[in-house]
């Protein structure tokens, strides 16, 4: 299991299991075999793409933030160290992509940065909000958006799904958050990999299960905006409490 929410921000080498995901890269991103995988944030850009970028540049990952506009793109990713680059650019110099858009636009992106994507993990944050009753779930009649976006993606394609139920802007920050990430694929070295990922966004990721298993976090996204809306909370969040077999805490 990742380390908990306290664990600190800073580089390491890459682990073992990652350094298979290395792609071929433009001459100005390439890395050695221990440096940590390229990310392209997709929708980079908005509240939570741009909170997740963030901390994983300063985490010491190379950071793309792909968006519709470059120009955009090249801005928000200034802030933080980071390249900017349209979507599909950002995807192909990618190894692992995370897809941070509105539901609205998800399938539309797919199909832009689908030929970029063969051979890596997809990490889908997309949760299947239709204004304007955000506070209703209202999942798609495949089961969730994780699951349309893995027939989207086709064969080639490790697709997992994460990071719905963390508030944007309190990634927009650099403290840890209380507040536990659950990870779905269907591909276990998949997930471990996207668990690293949320300890070095300041997060502590749990195993989720199987993608179809992303339809409880996708729809749980819903129930938060309630909680903010009639608790007056500063961006809900879950924690999974509990003891494992040998009596150690969760």
């Amino acid at each position: 299991m990742a380390g908990f929410a306290g664990a600190p921000l800073s580089p390491t080498p890459l682990p073992q299991g990652e350094r298979g995901l290395r792609k071929s890269l433009p001459q100005e991103t390439t890395m050695t075999e221990t440096t940590r995988p390229t990310i392209a944030v997709i929708g980079g850009t908005g509240a939570l793409g741009s909170g997740l970028a963030g901390r994983w540049a300063r985490a010491g990952y190379p950071v793309v933030v792909g968006s519709r506009s470059p120009e955009k793109a090249q801005a928000a990713a200034a802030e933080f160290g980071a390249k900017g680059a349209s979507q599909a650019e950002a995807a192909a110099a990618a190894d692992i992509v995370v897809l941070t858009v509105p539901y609205a636009t998800h399938a539309g992106v797919i199909d832009e940065i689908r030929a970029h994507c063969a051979g890596k993990i997809v990490i889908d944050a997309t949760v299947p909000l239709v204004p304007p009753k955000v506070g209703t779930v209202q999942l798609p009649a495949e089961g969730c958006a994780a699951v349309q976006a893995r027939a989207a993606f086709g064969e080639g394609v490790t697709v997992t799904s994460a990071f719905h139920n963390v508030s944007a802007h309190k990634l927009q920050g650099s403290a840890p958050i209380e507040c536990d990430v659950l990870v779905f694929g269907d591909d276990k070295e998949a997930r471990e990999v996207v668990l690293r990922l949320a300890e070095a966004a300041g997060l502590r990721g749990i195993h989720g299960g199987p993608l179809a298993n992303s339809a409880a976090a996708e729809a749980l996204t819903s129930v938060l905006i309630t909680i903010n809306r009639l608790y007056k909370a500063d961006g809900a969040g879950i924690r999974i409490v509990g003891k494992t077999a040998d009596g150690s805490a969760l």
